[in-house]
């Protein structure tokens, strides 16, 4: 705790508020379990799982069949992730296409793609059939997503380079969407500290702001029936539930329950003065002590 106070205190000051139990600060700063997603598209599970096991120990992530924690970092130099059969992706970040449950032949938009863990995954569960819009706002991240998407066999996706808030002209239309927010990143503090020493209120802020408009665009181009999980790696309550609420109370949005076999943190209702809708209690909100992954924040949306 010591430690990260001496190299951000402000972030130290808003996140103790939140959680200061000696757990979420030691797993804040502790290194980040590896895992990978086994890619489905190039091979049978069972046959690359037995591969890696000549060489690797793995571990089943409970929340994705696919996903396994693995005791290598040097995905360089593994021949299976060269050619496309494994995507080294953390476990938290496999949940939010495994909460949007994307069908065979369905038309499904990836609001913020890059670098593409989260498309390939979409695009293996739809079985390459069907269309997935998958749109970054920056052309060179969109270059990086284009490259995963040819290595991981990808056949079934449209690349575009907009601000998110494009795709609210295409009212009632896609089938699922999934808006993995930009964000202040707090969840990857594990990866880099980087992220602690670059944290600023005024981030937050101006992520928040982003993230309502991109909520609002993404529930109009949403079908009645269809639905939009919004999701980010960070734990502020500004970027999370306040985005969730803001989306409840200027739409007829509903939320549902995200049920899978993990531990979470009961969803904020009231911090800093601002209060959330009850509803916000089906929010999944993930620290980093629950599952030992990087923190995480889930809400699964449907329109009527």
């Amino acid at each position: 705790m010591e430690e990260v106070s001496k190299i951000n205190k402000a972030f130290y000051e808003r996140y103790q508020r939140l959680d200061d139990g000696k757990e979420f600060w030691e797993f804040m700063m502790a290194p980040l379990r590896q895992s990978i997603r086994i890619n489905t598209l190039k091979a049978p599970l069972e046959y690359v799982k037995a591969r890696l096991e000549e060489r690797y120990e793995l571990e089943p992530i409970p929340w994705v069949k696919e996903g396994f924690f693995i005791n290598t970092r040097d995905f360089g130099e593994m021949i299976e992730y060269a050619l496309g059969l494994v995507f080294p992706q953390e476990a938290s970040s496999m949940i939010p296409p495994v909460v949007l449950e994307p069908k065979p032949g369905e038309l499904v938009l990836d609001m913020a793609a890059a670098p593409g863990a989260k498309t390939t995954q979409i695009a293996q569960y739809m079985e390459n059939e069907g269309c997935i819009i998958a749109n970054d706002l920056k052309r060179w991240r969109a270059n990086i997503l284009i490259a995963n998407l040819n290595r991981f066999g990808v056949l079934n996706t449209e690349v575009t380079v907009k601000d998110g808030t494009y795709f609210s002209r295409f009212e009632n239309t896609f089938d699922k969407i999934l808006l993995d927010a930009p964000c202040s990143s707090v969840g990857m503090i594990r990866k880099s500290f980087k992220f602690l020493r670059d944290w600023s209120m005024k981030k937050v802020i101006r992520y928040s702001n982003i993230q309502k408009k991109l909520i609002i665009a993404a529930y109009k181009a949403l079908k009645p029936g269809g639905t939009l999980v919004y999701s980010t790696c960070t734990i502020d309550p500004l970027e999370n539930e306040e985005v969730v609420d803001y989306l409840l109370t200027k739409t007829d949005a509903k939320l549902g329950k995200i049920k899978l076999p993990l531990k979470s943190t009961p969803p904020v209702l009231e911090f800093e003065g601002r209060k959330y809708s009850e509803e916000v209690r089906k929010c999944l909100r993930i620290h980093p002590q629950d599952n030992n992954t990087e923190a995480f924040f889930v809400a699964k949306i449907r329109k009527p």
